[in-house]
């Protein structure tokens, strides 16, 4: 892609986070842009039409940012008509090229356990001297950080089951799929098409970082040709990563695979719980890929701390834990969250995206002292507590008639919190791990973690 695009008109998909940066890059280089979005109506320097509005006549190419349908009519008649469709990926890509031409690209994907991941490879390289960033679907988008004045020598990224799908043209020195489970299936419409696009990642490396616990990352690993690193926390073979008696040890980048560096020790991993270890493995394999010294893995590792709204003690009163792991969106991840603790008072609920409970009640009903239920697919969870579980006690909070969506009123959660307060006792934890997305209720995962912390600080004496 030109740096110079004086004169041509593009038409971006989404007015989003990705959508706008995307914007504002390809206006400063000349581009008349123009977004199509259903639910935003105004951009501040920007035109923002309906997308049944849209003519794509004349238009130089599409950029189409996360989430938007293949199916979409928008999208069926710009290929139709024969314009290209561009992600802002691959627009990064190309402007790499001129605007810092030596920069290197490290990936990872999985249903889970991403944003933790890639925070602790960026923070990996940088204890090894090396200036790099965690981009992508967490904090900085890709676009803005290959534009970035510090000139990044890495870029770590996280990509989206839909980012890869859009993906064409990007190529990374090492990628790692962590997991992969059952998630966003009522945009993908079957595990299997959502598994093949999370393995398609493999596509674009010569470098593939694997975790061997993991049955369909595994599956995808099978036929694919490129140099295979496995992760686990079981003693490593030749050629693996893992864990020895209590080090986090490398078999894999070592001049003799008979001998193994030792990372660090798995006290260095905060919070120490397994999968918080396995990321931190998977971490260490991208960046060992990139000759980051033992030494630097163990430095970050030190020094790092999970950020917010992933098993975030938000307060431990009377005895107490409340801890918010808003980000547990999936029941994937909340079987994570449950099993990092004996017992929980646990609070779930939201949009399900497709997802089923049935395997995450099984594996953690034995953590569960009572679930307090919330949101639009509540049901699916108290049916399979009611099948499985029926002596856990099954607490329903709606939301009050004053409550709006994004509003200063933070009634429901309060009445949560109370619900919670009423049934802990000395030595219990309060956790918020919904296996749900929040968007039915609250604007974000984060917002839906904020109210959280604010109602217990309000509620709980």
């Amino acid at each position: 892609m030109a740096i110079n695009l004086s004169g041509e008109s593009v038409l971006i998909l989404g007015a989003g986070v990705t959508g706008i940066a995307v914007a504002r890059s390809l206006s400063a280089k000349g581009a008349s842009i123009l977004f199509a979005d259903d639910q935003v109506e105004t951009v501040e320097g920007f035109k923002v039409s309906k997308s049944d509005q849209i003519q794509v006549d004349g238009l130089s190419f599409i950029v189409i940012s996360p989430g938007w349908k293949e199916s979409h009519p928008l999208i069926v008649k710009a290929q139709a008509a024969g314009i290209r469709l561009v992600n802002e990926i691959d627009l990064a890509w190309s402007f790499r090229a001129e605007l810092v031409p030596g920069q290197k690209w490290i990936a990872l994907t999985g249903t889970n356990g991403k944003t933790t991941t890639v925070e602790m490879a960026a923070a990996m390289l940088r204890a090894g001297g090396v200036s790099a960033i965690a981009c992508g679907n967490v904090g900085t988008t890709v676009i803005e950080s290959v534009e970035s004045p510090e000139k990044y020598e890495v870029l770590v990224l996280e990509l989206s089951s839909f980012q890869l799908h859009w993906l064409r043209e990007a190529s990374f020195v090492a990628a790692a799929i962590l997991n992969i489970a059952e998630d966003h299936l009522d945009w993908h419409g079957t595990f299997t098409e959502y598994a093949r696009v999370k393995g398609s990642i493999l596509d674009r490396t010569s470098t593939g970082i694997f975790n061997s616990a993991d049955l369909e990352v595994v599956n995808q690993a099978a036929h694919w040709q490129g140099r295979k690193v496995f992760f686990s926390l079981d003693t490593p073979a030749p050629g693996e990563i893992g864990v020895v008696e209590e080090l986090l040890v490398d078999r894999a980048f070592v001049s003799d695979p008979q001998e193994a560096a030792m990372l660090a020790e798995i006290v260095d991993v905060k919070p120490t719980v397994p999968h918080n270890v396995a990321n931190a493995l998977a971490a260490a394999g991208l960046v060992r890929a990139l000759g980051v010294s033992p030494e630097a893995v163990r430095s970050a590792l030190q020094n790092f701390s999970l950020g917010r709204h992933r098993i975030e003690e938000v307060a431990n009163i009377n005895g107490i834990s409340w801890v918010n792991d808003s980000k547990a969106t999936n029941p994937h991840a909340t079987v994570a969250s449950l099993n990092s603790a004996l017992s929980s008072i646990w609070i779930a609920g939201g949009l399900a995206k497709g997802a089923e409970m049935q395997e995450l009640i099984a594996k953690c009903k034995s953590r569960i002292k009572v679930a307090i239920l919330i949101g639009t697919d509540r049901e699916l969870i108290a049916d399979e507590l009611r099948s499985q579980a029926p002596e856990i006690e099954i607490v329903y909070v709606d939301a009050p008639g004053t409550y709006q969506r994004g509003g200063t009123d933070n009634s429901l959660m309060e009445a949560v919190v109370k619900a919670a307060a009423e049934r802990a006792k000395t030595g219990d934890r309060v956790l918020l791990a919904p296996a749900c997305a929040s968007m039915d209720q609250f604007i974000s995962y984060s917002d839906r973690g904020d109210r959280f912390a604010a109602a217990v600080k309000k509620v709980v004496q």
